[in-house]
């Protein structure tokens, strides 16, 4: 067998099972290596062997030209996923002397990577709100965590009139506090209306703390009460809890790790592993017990605090509020009762962003990423909660996830150090330029400019290396890729659309997918691992008793441990078409939907047939294949983005200085930005005067 027929083979099978020895394996594997994979029948080949019994299996994971070959698979029952490559960096000359020249600091220079900046005593007066805003700040935190009301709205106060004064506009976002887990100490208030814990703990190594959610109990040096009353509930002999200072850098004198050695009735004896000095709000987390799955209980926590809300509803009637980052995002079903608790309050225009924080969040990312507005990778939480090796590619796979939708991409915890000193530390300065040249959209400040001492310097260093950074971004490169990605993308909703056609008559089996009472109320066992393989958020969401959390929790992972996969940038479209429970077709139906609305694939037909796709399916309709696409229905693009794409290459073609987006809601500009032009996008919003039925206001101001 010559490799080029190799390759033909494997590309028209997909996978192929060989029970082999090692070495039949091994010359199988170096003849494929040794092919030239670059021939027309295969553009993209991922390789992925795996011995197992002494079968080898050799999966493929194609572009277009495999996905031709759609129908042998649905046979077989192989899931097909996609890869997707990093973007990389283009250097115009290798002169280490240009390279160590000054950047030439310009006022008012364009920088595409936005700086969000917690606002908290370090930034409350205006002179320093003006300095930040100079210095590149373009949306302002107001952290619900910490702080009281006044406070906050004095801070807006203050932001509005820096904003005049320097002319400057700058977005407001509130964080919510959520399902934070907290230690309940006494406070004091600054004269600002700061609130702060005069007296901090000091912590020896090997010392014995226990966290109590007894409500009667005061806190002390050795006993610590916590705001979650079901803690206790939640935890194991041998778990690690840490507990860190509120927007601490995790390295400093203020985190702390607690092995706990027992558990008695509500109180959870722990030896501290490490020795710390608390000061201030100390926070809690549990850190995942498991290393590839969830076994954790989740606590129960609302969504929103009360706090939260009543915040929220009075802020929001004073100020303009343009997001709402969501703390402690779970699943999709988060951000949908998110967007109705907005709009009952009138917020209709205010976006909301998912902050990825846990294990649980991880594994239903995708579905978190087709219901929100944007996604803030909290570095400080999910650091706690999967192994420091794997940091690095969870935050790469996410920024693609989020590149490849055209969807905002923040990061926090950058500059930890800047907090106490006036420069970053080299591998400080390296992540934010290595974040950039991942493609991250937004760098999200914390305590660097809430409490720090250099919150003006802060933004201007990090604001001067995402410049230095995005001047070696190879754009080019980039924009090639999310059209070669969308045209994949193409050929994944027509063989979606096909297969859901078929599917649609084999409804009947859709009580194979629920638990084994018969309830609707979620999916179990292997069905509940299948579904979860294609993020369809069936990651028990806890809102019920700890107890019934726990056995959905462990009968998903049992479920999940016998399933093999491999990982890509598109969710596993195939195997929705296998599976016969509705709920996993409702996933692929929401999933490509978002692409078609977000761009990437399909045309508004594309969304016409999607709909027309869930109608049918939720009727049982049987029969033709009213829902096969025709060539005509799935162009290559929809016509929004194809306008976008074909601005960004008209203005690199060109070398324009400026990009000019019309647009009304914004999702024009944020369809431009997608492609990443090298040049400024100036967007003239076109304000509508809309009618509620009970009166008149204007959109888009």
């Amino acid at each position: 067998i010559t490799p080029r027929q190799c390759i033909e083979v494997c590309v028209t099978v997909n996978v192929i099972a060989f029970r082999a020895t090692y070495q039949a394996s091994e010359l199988l594997w170096r003849t494929v290596i040794e092919a030239r994979l670059s021939s027309c029948c295969l553009r993209r080949a991922l390789v992925n062997t795996c011995l197992q019994d002494s079968r080898t299996v050799i999966s493929w994971a194609t572009g277009a030209a495999a996905l031709r070959h759609s129908s042998a698979m649905m046979g077989s029952g192989k899931r097909l996923s996609f890869g997707t490559k990093a973007k990389q960096h283009f250097f115009k000359s290798l002169n280490l002397q240009e390279c160590i020249e000054p950047a030439g600091k310009r006022e008012g220079l364009f920088t595409g990577t936005k700086l969000v900046c917690s606002l908290g005593p370090s930034s409350h007066s205006v002179a320093v709100l003006e300095g930040m805003l100079r210095a590149g700040m373009v949306a302002a935190r107001i952290d619900l965590t910490w702080g009281g009301l006044d406070f906050h709205r004095a801070t807006l106060v203050a932001l509005n009139q820096a904003m005049v004064n320097t002319k400057k506009l700058c977005a407001v976002i509130l964080d919510t506090l959520g399902r934070e887990i907290m230690v309940r100490r006494p406070c004091e208030f600054c004269p600002d209306g700061w609130p702060a814990h005069p007296d901090p703990v000091d912590v020896a190594a090997g010392q014995t703390i226990t966290l109590t959610t007894r409500a009667d109990v005061d806190a002390t040096a050795d006993v610590w009460p916590v705001t979650y009353p079901h803690l206790h509930a939640m935890v194991d002999e041998g778990d690690t809890i840490y507990i860190g200072r509120y927007l601490g850098a995790g390295s400093d004198s203020a985190s702390l790790y607690l092995t706990v050695q027992r558990v008695e009735d509500g109180d959870i004896i722990c030896k501290a592993q490490n020795g710390a000095v608390m000061d201030g709000l100390m926070t809690v987390f549990h850190m995942e017990r498991s290393t590839d799955s969830l076994h954790n209980l989740q606590n129960n926590l609302p969504l929103f605090s009360e706090y939260d809300m009543q915040a929220i509803a009075a802020l929001g009637r004073e100020f303009e509020v343009d997001y709402i980052n969501l703390a402690y995002t779970r699943t999709r079903e988060d951000l949908r009762d998110a967007r109705l608790f907005l709009d009952s309050l009138g917020l209709m225009t205010t976006r909301v962003m998912a902050k990825v924080e846990t294990r649980q969040s991880l594994l239903n990312f995708r579905g978190i990423l087709a219901a929100a507005d944007g996604i803030v990778i909290s570095r400080g939480n999910i650091g706690l909660d999967i192994a420091p090796e794997k940091m690095a590619l969870v935050q790469k796979q996410l920024i693609s996830h989020c590149n490849l939708l055209g969807k905002p991409v923040l990061i926090t915890r950058v500059v930890d150090s800047m907090t106490t000193n006036p420069r970053p530390t080299r591998a400080e300065a390296t992540d934010i330029a290595n974040a950039v040249l991942d493609g991250v959209d937004g760098i999200l400040l914390g305590a660097e400019t809430l409490r720090g001492c250099y919150p003006v310097e802060a933004v201007a260093t990090i604001a001067e290396i995402c410049r230095v950074a995005e001047s070696v971004f190879d754009h080019t490169s980039h924009y090639d890729h999310l059209m070669s990605a969308a045209e994949e993308m193409e050929e994944v909703v027509r063989a979606a659309a096909s297969s859901m056609a078929a599917a649609g008559g084999r409804r009947s089996a859709t009580a194979a997918g629920h638990s084994a009472d018969g309830s609707a109320g979620g999916l179990r066992g292997v069905a509940a691992a299948h579904a979860a393989e294609v993020d369809d958020d069936m990651i028990p969401s806890s809102n019920g008793s700890p107890a019934a959390s726990a056995a959905d929790v462990q009968g998903l992972s049992a479920a999940k441990g016998s399933k093999t996969g491999l990982p890509g940038s598109f969710t596993n479209l195939q195997g929705l078409m296998q599976s016969s429970s509705y709920a996993s077709l409702q996933a692929a139906y929401q999933e490509v939907h978002s692409f078609a609305v977000f761009g990437g694939a399909g045309s508004h037909s594309v969304g016409g047939g999607l709909q027309s796709m869930k109608g049918s399916t939720s009727g049982g309709t049987q029969g033709k294949s009213s829902l096969a696409p025709r060539d005509a229905d799935l162009p290559f693009m929809n016509m929004l983005e194809s306008l976008a794409s074909s601005a960004v290459r008209a203005a690199g073609k060109v070398q324009a200085d400026l990009i000019i987006v019309y647009t009304a809601t914004g999702r024009t500009a944020q369809l431009v930005a997608k492609y990443r032009p090298p040049m400024p996008i100036l967007t003239l919003v076109v304000p509508r005067l809309v009618n509620d039925g009970i009166r008149w206001r204007l959109e888009g101001k």
